[in-house]
């Protein structure tokens, strides 16, 4: 399994309804892609959800890379190119997935990043969780993807409903409009 994101940030002032819209009018295009897990569609808005910026930030989980490879060079990519320009992708290998059978249809996802820092073993590493920082709402899916090119993690959790965040710890709250499976 690959993970794979783009986080495009865009102006404060972004008009936000026009990502909306883009989703409306293609994220079924990517419902039943060959390889494709999921494909979660991500934003954040500047002053919602204690976010700082705008920002589009699809979220994948291709089960192999023929699936990825097909979508980045058959032309399909092409959509982001010809309106974002050009895109640093990451890249990630999935340590931990965890979706309840009503995922498809959570509505928000919580993003906590940190760094496996150097040790002796990585037996049993310790990730954060965001899942420690919200309180009020029942998680749908969890996700952790790491990248030992880096050692930099990221933990994915998904709500039904807005979570409560307890702490002033930096996480990113998403809006998902649309889940691709």
């Amino acid at each position: 399994m690959i993970g794979m994101q783009y986080k495009i940030n865009l102006p404060r002032d972004y008009n936000m309804d026009i990502i909306r819209q883009r989703v409306r009018d293609n994220g079924h295009k990517t419902d039943g892609f060959p390889g494709l897990l999921f494909k979660a569609y991500l934003i954040t808005e500047a002053e919602k959800n204690r976010n700082l910026y705008n920002s589009y930030a699809p979220l994948y989980i291709w089960n192999a890379s023929e699936g990825m490879n097909r979508f980045i060079f058959e032309g399909f990519y092409d959509n982001i190119l010809a309106s974002f320009g050009w895109q640093q992708i990451n890249i990630g290998v999935p340590y931990s997935i965890h979706l309840n059978e009503d995922f498809d249809k959570s509505r928000y996802v919580v993003e906590i990043t940190g760094t496996l820092p150097e040790r002796k073993s990585l037996l049993d590493p310790k990730f954060q969780t965001a899942n420690q920082y919200v309180s009020n709402v029942e998680s749908f899916g969890e996700l952790i993807i790491y990248n030992p090119d880096k050692w930099e993690y990221s933990h994915y959790s998904f709500y039904h409903e807005k979570p409560e965040i307890q702490t002033g710890k930096q996480l990113t709250v998403y809006q998902i409009l649309h889940i691709s499976q």
